[in-house]
């Protein structure tokens, strides 16, 4: 029988507790800071696109983020893990599963689920890359805002019990890369070396990883300095890809590696890794098994056009910016590790994605089993995808990690 190792997820959620800000910001700030109201909620679902009402009577309970102009739902999928039904009804706190932002229970619940160490994604009110504090008004309460999440992440959730088995994961103030260099810095020395950032910041209204200026450098430099891996996860773009407004959601959900795949290109297209020959990405969410005809077409682009007239301009082929450069994230894509000696299994991690809907909790250990299975993954892949990979990429022998 397979076996599968203890297995280290680099792509889970911890949902933020409700006194996150409000207990780390000064108290002129209580009435503006991100803080939970509890209040009725209506969800509607109109032309594809959903929309909340609150203080409704006979709404539903639902615990509502308010920060400065924004009043955004508790959604259930953002901790679906433990309902029979999965969907965008507002929650509250009290009906989550605990182990979605309790140290204590997600600690028992990777337990019971095979899981030895996990990285958690912000969920619910900064999003995946902190994307709420960008779009607010006042940037100076803003960069406060990062600055506590990144202290609760590193002082809190991944202390006392936690240390060890959950790994920090901070953010940057998105709209300030200089800014965002000396957060990546603060947070290396405090013992954080994974940062969020946006699968393609265009979409986010700023400069993309081809500004001629090389906007992003500052925070690119940083990351590199202090061996912190950047990670991208499926909807840091605030975008989702589709083929019409009226597509079922089904059809999004399938083709969403198309993100990661379009930002893999700009990364190595871009020169980045050229220029900064140490940064390491991954792709938390994206899959891989789309990755060997994306690397193919590549190479084919720069043996037929290499000379920049077709944009591309690397002294060497494409496919070899991946390895050391960009890990691909799966949960159950067999395709990919049939694949495997095309991308590179040295190339490839494993995530549960706890709390959300794709989470493979409670069954982890069967699912990896059956897809190890299938690949015919050898002893050694099997543990260089279980664990080995992570180790590497996010250099978790800094916390005691070796084996």
């Amino acid at each position: 029988m397979t076996k599968i190792p203890r297995i280290i997820s680099v792509d889970d959620h911890v949902v933020e507790p409700p006194d996150l800000w409000t207990s780390r910001l000064p108290s002129k700030y209580a009435d503006r800071c991100p803080r939970v109201e509890r209040d009725s909620a209506v969800f509607n679902f109109e032309g594809g696109v959903f929309s909340y009402e609150k203080g409704v009577k006979n709404g539903s309970p639902c615990d509502w983020w308010l920060y400065d102009d924004l009043i955004y739902p508790f959604p259930k999928l953002s901790a679906a893990v433990g309902f029979e039904n999965l969907d965008v009804e507002p929650v509250t706190f009290d009906e989550i599963r605990p182990g979605s932002w309790k140290q204590t229970d997600r600690l028992a619940d990777m337990d019971a689920n095979h899981v030895d160490v996990s990285i958690c994604f912000p969920n619910v009110l900064p999003r995946f890359c902190g994307q709420t504090f960008l779009e607010r008004e006042d940037k100076d309460l803003a960069l406060l805002c990062v600055k506590a999440y990144n202290d609760w992440m590193i002082d809190e959730w991944c202390e006392g019990e936690g240390k060890g088995r959950l790994i920090p994961l901070t953010l940057i103030p998105l709209w300030d890369p200089v800014a965002a260099a000396e957060e990546v810095h603060r947070c290396a020395n405090k013992g954080s070396f994974a940062v969020a950032f946006s699968e393609n910041p265009y979409h986010l209204g700023l400069p993309s990883v081809h500004d001629e200026n090389h906007f992003w450098d500052p925070f690119f430099t940083a990351c590199q300095e202090t061996e912190t891996v950047i990670c991208m996860h499926i909807g840091s773009s605030s975008k989702m890809p589709s083929t019409s407004p009226d597509a079922p959601f089904s059809v999004s959900s399938t083709i969403t590696f198309a993100n990661a795949m379009g930002s893999m290109c700009d990364y190595i297209l871009s020169g980045i890794f050229v220029r900064f020959p140490k940064l390491r990405i991954a792709y938390a969410e994206g899959q891989v098994g789309w990755m060997p005809y994306v690397v193919e077409r590549m190479d084919k682009i720069w043996e037929e056009r290499g000379d920049a007239s077709f944009g591309i301009d690397l002294p060497n082929p494409p496919s070899s910016y991946i390895p050391n450069h960009i890990w691909g994230c799966i949960f159950d894509d067999e395709i990919g590790l049939k694949n495997r000696d095309i991308i590179g299994m040295n190339q490839i991690c494993f995530e549960v994605d706890f709390p959300h809907a794709d989470s493979t909790f409670p069954n982890t250990l069967k699912v990896a089993t059956k897809i190890c299975e299938e690949a015919g993954l050898s002893e050694d892949e099997i543990y260089r995808l279980m664990r080995g990979n992570a180790i590497d990429c996010f250099g978790l022998e800094r916390f005691g990690i070796t084996v």
